[in-house]
């Protein structure tokens, strides 16, 4: 629809009226805040409600997922798909007569929950949830930045521990049933007041809602069921990469809670500063120094880069700051083929110190190309009245 194309090209951090820098919880409680005001439920029959509603929902789907978050923080709307969702759309979600696809809820139980301290409409226990991701660090040089890098890292994350198998009780050992609940992970309290008499649900504080209790805690991992582990992973990083680009390794986060999937570990590339070469996009730059005798005569001189020495034909007469280029001697492009080229500017040095001889020789010079040296020559402003005639 026409309407969806705008909505896409919509700032999703300005629909839920956050900051970009915004934590995970923030967009969580201004999603439910809007959620509430422009359900459908709410607004029966007003049309802007729905299309807002909608918009909401859409910018949710994106910032509430690291993985889309990230591309869209970096790309944009252009980064997630053609709906701007990363999904190939919200299925099902024109029709809101049956309410789905709402995000973390979708009908007014849902919303209840929220307001009177959850699980308010039979107790419902916390389901799967996905594991945090994890951030390394990684410095490479400029050629390894330049042509790609293959190593392993290591990393220190929570697993699953191996005595138990998750399980957080000791082996040889079994839960019982939480006395408190009876198994069910929920406690019923019943309240007579003037309007009637209420019934809640609360998660039960002795199990945690898990419905058994474990008497005998797992000994190596007391009785969390993970415990902190050195991995090693093999990463491969593409050719064309620089600081501040980002590398996504799908689950190698930590693990998830009650069977929820592993969390995404991202490799943050950072790119040691080069003795010699300065890069400029995917272009190389490097300064070389000639002697201007050799900028005067002319030569052929020898000049690094990223991948060895090549040779390099100086023209005579060359003037101090020219640029020469070596095509395809850059840095390899990050998303298309080709490389980017290298630039040599030469830097004509002139000599501190002369012995006699070459000041000599220089005098010569200097009387047969007309050149006044040592106090016998003009001053500027004459040189300027004997050029104009004045």
């Amino acid at each position: 629809m026409e309407g969806d194309g705008e909505l896409a090209k919509k700032d999703y951090y300005e629909i839920l009226g956050v900051s970009k820098d915004a934590t995970e919880e923030e967009i969580k409680k201004a999603y439910r805040k809007l959620a509430i005001k422009y359900h459908p439920d709410v607004n029966k029959g007003d049309k802007d409600a729905e299309k807002k509603f909608k918009e909401i929902n859409e910018a949710y789907e994106v910032l509430k997922d690291p993985q889309k978050r990230a591309m869209y923080d970096q790309f944009g709307h252009a980064g997630l798909g053609q709906d701007g969702s990363g999904t190939g759309g919200f299925g099902g979600f024109e029709d809101f007569g049956d309410f789905r696809g709402f995000g973390d809820f979708g009908s007014f139980e849902d919303i209840f929950d929220m307001f009177f301290g959850g699980n308010s409409f039979g107790g419902k226990r916390r389901g799967p949830q996905r594991g945090a991701d994890l951030r390394y660090d990684l410095e490479l040089t400029l050629e390894q930045a330049a042509f790609g890098y293959e190593d392993d890292i290591e990393i220190i994350r929570m697993d699953e521990c191996d005595r138990c198998n998750g399980s957080g009780e000791e082996p040889g050992t079994s839960t019982r049933v939480c006395p408190s609940c009876n198994g069910t992970g929920k406690i019923q309290y019943t309240q007579n007041t003037p309007f009637g008499r209420f019934v809640s649900v609360k998660t039960c504080s002795q199990c945690g809602g898990e419905g058994r209790i474990i008497d005998t805690p797992c000994r190596k991992c007391d009785g969390k069921g993970k415990v902190r582990k050195k991995r090693k992973i093999h990463i491969k990083i593409p050719p064309g990469v620089d600081t501040g680009h980002k590398l996504r390794i799908p689950r190698e986060g930590e693990p998830g809670e009650k069977g929820g999937p592993k969390g995404d570990l991202y490799i943050f590339i950072h790119v040691k500063p080069h003795e010699f070469f300065k890069r400029e996009g995917d272009d190389i730059i490097c300064k070389i120094p000639i002697s201007f005798v050799q900028a005067a005569l002319g030569d052929e001189i020898e000049v690094p880069t990223l991948e060895g020495k090549v040779k390099l034909k100086i023209p005579a007469g060359t003037q101090p700051g020219t640029r020469f280029r070596l095509k395809n001697k850059g840095v390899k492009h990050l998303k298309s083929y080709g490389r980017g080229d290298q630039h040599i500017i030469v830097d004509v040095v002139i000599p501190r110190k002369l012995n006699a001889k070459q000041k000599e020789l220089l005098r010569k010079f200097a009387e047969i190309s007309g050149d006044e040296i040592k106090g016998q020559h003009k001053g500027f402003f004459e040189k300027v009245k004997d050029a104009f005639g004045v």
